[in-house]
Parts: structure tokens; sequence; C-alpha cells
């Protein structure tokens, strides 16, 4: 009995292992977004195979899709439902052909039918190799980012939800100007205020938002004008809901004598535009009324903000994850800074030796040389007078790149376009000092040009009341 026992503890903890394993991998790896970039894995891969391909031209869906799965052990399935998924939200990919429709639920065609490329925005706040940390995918033959380098608040602009086990989330959209405008309020140490707003538009009550967190609830409503005595028209659905199945709601409250219409006209393209037809003697207004109470013409959301942070899920409001997304965008602008700002000081370096062994003749002290080490002393001999002209040492390294330029360099060498080029990077090395220097101040003026030239028609269009 004993031994039977052992046996069955051993078995039990063996699938409490297992479970514990898939769960951690569902939530960590699959279902749930990370506040570095505000993405799920198969997003962060799908954008990072579309940055291997970039040419400026676009991709058929399926050959994005065939070199996503270098990066991604899934189905093809799952990768072109999310790369669609992406594709409808308009901010990082360009589309071209039928996507879809997320006003009517339409789907989009086959993938090897439709064509997308990353938009500008996309290539200017998500992808810095010089920034970015790096592992290996899952067949070892590949590396990938950790997480990609997203200067922008994403996952408050996209939204996101994902359903993992024993946990989920719900992160509403927010809109593209309000979340910059947020950000430098941010980085001035100004109060933090946000609600959802969603790109069909309607009315919203977020007055229990929550801050996006368990517990609150966001109420949205279509938007009913009264056309005439009996008509009604929709012209915005609220969030969740499709005109599809909106009618289909409507239909169902007149089925069980909820609403009195005769019948409904769906004129939808671009915008919601579906006709309710009322039966006679039917008030306009009531009629209205029993829409909201009884069909999906009012909806209550309820939001979860759950993401990846620290290496674990954490749940935590929007205004937290908008402030630490600003702050680790003034980090990553730091780190953007302070290598320009090497790679400038070496170029300067290298030009100003190159033009001192040039215009004094110093690869005149190596012709009598007959050992590699000769040569390199020679060098070094020749440059020691102008050595205190430098910001840092002059190695060997230095050296030997010195003798790898060429006679025809030398023989065509212009001294004045030299000066020009020095002084170019002298200026750009002023200017990023500076820039480092009020860094708070940089990256302000970084949110207010993308504003600039990402913001255009992306006004609010969700109406609170």
């Amino acid at each position: 009995m004993s031994d039977k026992g052992t046996e069955h503890g051993s078995l039990g903890e063996m699938y409490s292992d297992y479970f514990l394993d898939y769960a951690s991998y569902v939530i960590m790896e699959r279902a749930v977004p990370h506040l570095g970039d505000g993405l799920k894995p198969v997003q962060r891969r799908i954008l990072h195979a579309m940055r291997q391909i970039e040419d400026g031209r676009y991709n058929k869906v399926a050959n994005i899709v065939g070199d996503t799965m270098k990066y991604h052990p899934h189905g093809n399935v799952a990768i072109e439902d999310a790369l669609v998924g992406i594709g409808q939200k308009d901010l990082l990919i360009d589309t071209q052909g039928n996507w879809g429709n997320v006003l009517t639920g339409d789907p989009a065609a086959a993938g090897r039918y439709i064509e997308a490329r990353l938009t500008p925005f996309a290539l200017e706040v998500a992808f810095n190799p010089k920034t970015t940390d790096w592992t290996r995918s899952y067949d070892g033959r590949n590396k990938e980012p950790i997480t990609l380098p997203m200067k922008f608040p994403l996952l408050l602009a996209q939204g996101g939800e994902g359903i993992a086990v024993g946990l989920a989330c719900k992160i509403l959209p927010h809109n593209f100007n309000e979340l910059i405008e947020q950000c430098i309020r941010v980085l001035r140490k100004q109060k933090v205020e946000i609600v959802p707003d969603f790109p069909t538009g309607g009315l919203m009550d977020a007055s229990e938002y929550n801050d996006g967190l368990r517990g609150g609830r966001v109420r949205v409503r279509a938007k009913i004008e009264v056309v005439k005595r009996n008509l009604l028209r929709i012209f915005e659905v609220p969030w969740g809901t499709t005109t599809t199945s909106l009618q289909a709601s409507i239909v169902g409250a007149q089925e069980k004598g909820k609403i009195k219409i005769s019948r409904i006209e769906d004129n939808t393209a671009d915008e919601a535009d579906i006709l309710v037809h009322l039966s006679a003697g039917s008030e306009p207004e009531s009629v209205r009324d029993a829409l909201y109470a009884f069909t999906d013409c009012e909806m209550s959301i309820s939001p979860n903000a759950c993401v990846i942070a620290d290496g674990k899920p954490q749940f935590l409001g929007v205004s937290e994850i908008l402030k630490r997304s600003a702050l680790q965008t003034r980090d990553l602008l730091k780190r953007e800074l302070e290598i320009r700002l090497s790679e400038l000081e070496e170029k300067w370096h290298f030009g100003s030796l190159e033009k001192i062994f040039i215009e004094n003749r110093i690869y005149r002290d190596i012709e009598e040389c007959d050992t590699w080490e000769a040569v390199i002393n020679a060098i070094d001999k020749g440059l020691k007078p102008y050595r205190k002209r430098f910001r840092r040492e002059i190695t060997r390294d230095d050296i030997i790149r010195l003798t790898e330029i060429r006679i025809k360099r030398i023989s065509k060498y212009d001294s004045f376009r030299a000066d020009e080029e020095i002084r170019d990077l002298e200026d750009g090395i002023a200017e990023t000092q500076k820039n480092l220097s009020s860094l708070t101040r940089y990256a302000i003026r970084y949110y207010k040009n993308l504003q600039k030239k990402y913001g255009k028609d992306r006004e609010p269009r969700t109406d609170e009341g």
C-alpha cells in the first residue's frame, strides 16, 4: 500500500509540475503582452521578421508568415491571424488588399492575396539593433529580440487582450495624440489622466474606469439619431461589437417583444450606417431608449490591465504603464545619444589622426622599415608630437588602421574637405552632448515631433457622456 501511495504521490507531483510549466508558458510566451514593447511574442516575431525583409516594398502576407515561422514555433494560422490583427489597427503595418473590416466583422482575404509592409512610424519607434537585447530563436539558428526597443506606449494605443491559464488580460485602446500628451506630462512630473478611445467611436462613460484595473468598468453606447418620426439611424457602434452582431441583437430583442420595429437596413461602408425603421405608432425616443436597454447598442466592458514586467505577470494601471513607457523612452533615447556620441568621437579621432598622418607625411617614415614592428614604431614615433590634440590615447589598433589607407586616398587627399568634415563632426558632438545634458527636454521634443509627423487625422473618436 505504501509503495502505491508513493507512486500516486509522484504522479501527482509530476502532473502538478507539468501544469505549472504549461501555465507559465502560456502566460509568458503566448497570451500576455510585455510591458517593454507592448507586444505578445507572436506579434514581436512578426514585426522582427518584417524588419528583416524590409526594402520599402509590399510583401505577401503568406511570405511574411513563412519568415516568422523561423522564430515562432507554432502554426501559420496563428501567425496570420495575429498579423491581420496588427494590420487592422492601422499603426505599425501599411496594408494593401482586403484586410477585412473591424466595423462589420468581415474577415480578411487569404494571406496569398494581401500584402503588407512596415509603416514609417513603426520604423522610427520600434527598431534599433544597437539598443536591442537579443536571444536565440527556438531552434538556435537565428537571433530574435527579447523585446523591441519601443519608444512609444504601443500597448495603450493598440489595446490588447488574451486568455491564459487562470489569468486574463484586457487593455483598452487609447488615443494616439492623447497618449503623447500624457507622456510629456509624465516627463514634466505632472499628473496623468487618461481614458480609452475607441476607433469605432460611440459614446462612453469612463467614470468607473479604475485606471484600467480589475473591478473597473466602461460603459459604451452606439450613437443613434432620430432621422424622422419612423426612422432611427445608428452611425457609430460600441467597441467590442460589429454592425453584423449589433443587428442580430436588435432582431433578437424584436422577437422577444422588447422593441417594436418593422425592419433594419444596413448601408455600412467606411462608416457605420444602420437604418432602423419603426413600427407604426412607435415613439422614436422610446425605441432609442429600448435599443440601449435591450440590445448591444449599449455594452459594459471590464478592463483588466495585466502585463509581463520584471519577468512575471503584474497587474498595473494604465497610468503606471504610461509612466514606465515614457521613462523607458527617455532611457532608450539616452542610449541612442550615447552610442551616437561614441561613434562621432571615434570618427573625429580617426579623421584627425588621418589628417596628421597624411599632411605631415608620417607615412614616409616607414619606407626604410623592414619589419612590421618597425613600421608600427615609426608611425607611433611620428604621431608623438600630436598626441595632446586627441581626446583619447592613440592605440596600436589606430596605427594598424593607418597602415591600411590606400595610396590612392593619400595622393587625392583634400585637406580643406577633411577640415570641413572634422568641423561637422565637432558640431555633431557638441549637439549630442547638449541633448544628453538636457535629456528630458530632448525626450519631450522627440514626442512632439512624433505627434507632428504622425498625429494628423488621429483625433479622439469616442465622446464621453
